[in-house]
């Protein structure tokens, strides 16, 4: 493994100027934010968006915000879509380089520019984090990483998806572009080919038996912690064959995967390591990988109930909250115990619940704010429809927390439910819950005319869940008026049984969304869900 703990060193080693650089700014988050802003206005002066919001004449970030309206993906999708056919000059003075999709807050599909500066500054903020990363953990540099490898769907691209510029990327590591993505790939446990297996089920399975190989594994990154623990759960199901396949250098998967891709992936057999591993399927990770540090991946919101399960199955294993980070940007980054402001990257501005909008430096601990950011891709004064609260401060700068989406709306009778609202309801229906349930969600249901919200949940189920329920929703006045006209039915509970994250992702993944981007809400505006879940109604 000299090669992997090569190119975890030439990281770290690369990623120190970003970190003291960083550093420095979280004492003066205000002057990192306009250098940040007078480049961006500077670079784009004279592009299309530029001249028409007088990007020459401007000096302040007040002036910023006058001349510059806050939008959303649909305002910006015309711009958008002038790039994608070619267009040069378009958002950004440089030429777009990719066109990277994401879903939306329904089913559309939403298409981010990705340029050579978008990437460095990503890496403003990952470099930070992976020096404390591996200063945390030293030991973790020494060996082979997993970064989540999510496998392509068949419907990848919307309808129409002609596009003169190139669309998505080769593999997760391009994200952080150049010399980072090299990096990753030479220290990474598994090939990025892997993404090209068509079926969930088989792509899944050579994961496992490629991970099991790597007795040397030292950190894993994923984004959900449903994804690893789904993983898991294949490991559990089929650990008597992995270990067969993994003594024999076989893969009994392999008949069914593609012909081309089989003959480039090298499934070597190891007798030693195969007999090393426990005979049944362990408790906890550190029996199957004794060497690995930590895990990072999302723990807050919506995750907090997936995270609490990995956390128990980890044995000694660190879990290390991430930031919020976005196909569209980086907004924190975990750093000395605390998730602050990523205040070299983008322009950052926070939206307060009547509208008003506030610099990073205004922010005020224990107030809820949604996102707005400008980059280096083109979004400028973007509504990010994450919705934060701030949690405390390092140095003059602010740590925040994720709490939800804002703009995934339910809206069957007027209603008006919101995902950041439904996720704080959440907290307060399990707030005596020990450890909060590792699935819930709410959706609507509709059937004979009528139509009340469902809540799908793993959790044990109290008497009088329901009536509390539609106490909470009803803090919404919109609910609360649909309720007392009758258009909502009194909401009802589904106790799912089996593995709800799975069938979760499952519908979505063939409904076009790509694994990486599915994301665990606490409310779907889809219905019909007790036909994917397993489980049965509440009386």
């Amino acid at each position: 493994m000299v090669k992997a703990a090569a190119a975890n060193s030439l990281w770290w080693l690369a990623a120190a100027r970003d970190s003291a650089a960083f550093s420095a700014a979280l004492g003066d988050p205000d002057a990192a934010q306009e250098q940040v802003l007078h480049a961006l206005l500077r670079k784009n002066a004279r592009t299309a968006f530029g001249r028409e919001h007088g990007f020459l004449q401007i000096r302040t970030p007040a002036e910023f915000a006058r001349r510059v309206p806050v939008r959303g993906y649909d305002q910006l999708r015309p711009w958008i879509e002038r790039i994608r056919w070619g267009e040069p000059q378009v958002l950004t003075s440089e030429p777009v380089r990719r066109l990277v999709p994401t879903s939306g807050s329904t089913a559309a599909r939403k298409l981010i520019p990705y340029t050579e500066s978008l990437h460095r500054q990503l890496n403003r903020a990952v470099n930070p984090w992976i020096f404390a990363l591996y200063r945390e953990h030293p030991r973790a540099v020494r060996g082979v990483s997993y970064w989540a490898i999510s496998p392509v769907t068949h419907n990848a691209f919307p309808p129409g998806g002609e596009s003169a510029v190139p669309m998505g990327f080769d593999d997760d590591a391009a994200y952080l572009g150049g010399l980072r993505r090299a990096l990753v790939n030479a220290a990474m446990a598994v090939p990025p080919e892997l993404q090209k297996i068509p079926t969930i089920e088989e792509w899944r399975y050579v994961t496992a038996l490629l991970l099991l190989r790597q007795s040397n594994l030292r950190l894993i990154s994923v984004w959900h912690p449903s994804f690893l623990l789904l993983l898991l759960g294949t490991m559990r199901d089929n650990w008597e064959q992995l270990l067969s396949d993994l003594s024999a250098g076989t893969c009994s998967v392999s008949s069914r995967l593609p012909a081309s891709l089989a003959a480039r992936i090298r499934f070597p057999g190891d007798a030693r390591r195969a007999r090393a591993l426990p005979a049944g399927f362990p408790d906890t990770l550190d029996h199957v990988w004794p060497k690995l540090e930590v895990v990072s991946c999302w723990t807050h919101s919506h995750a907090a109930g997936a995270a609490a399960d990995l956390a128990r199955a980890l044995g000694s294993v660190a879990l290390q909250a991430k930031g919020l980070v976005a196909t569209e940007g980086i907004i924190s980054i975990p750093y000395a115990g605390q998730h602050p402001l990523a205040v070299r990257s983008h322009y950052l501005e926070f939206e307060e619940e009547g509208g008003r909008v506030v610099r990073a430096s205004e922010l005020e601990e224990g107030r809820e704010y949604n996102v707005i950011l400008s980059t280096a891709g083109g979004l400028f004064r973007y509504r990010l429809d994450d919705r934060i609260v701030v949690d405390g401060r390092l140095g003059r700068t602010p740590s925040i927390r994720f709490v939800g989406k804002t703009a995934l709306i339910s809206d069957r009778r007027g209603e008006k439910l919101s995902d950041g609202f439904v996720a704080a309801v959440f907290s307060a229906l399990f707030r005596d819950d020990a450890v909060p349930p590792s699935f819930a969600m709410l959706a609507p249901e509709a059937a004979n005319g009528e139509c009340r919200y469902t809540l799908y949940t793993s959790a044990d189920i109290p008497d009088g869940i329901c009536a509390r329920l539609d106490l909470l929703l009803s803090e919404n006045p919109h609910y609360a008026y649909c309720r007392r006209l009758a258009q909502l039915g009194a909401p009802q509970v589904f106790r799912v049984s089996g593995d709800a994250h799975a069938a979760y992702g499952e519908r979505l993944r063939r409904m076009g969304q790509r694994l990486g981007d599915i994301k665990p809400v606490a409310l779907s505006a889809l219905d019909g869900w007790a036909d994917y879940l397993g489980g049965d109604y509440v009386a």
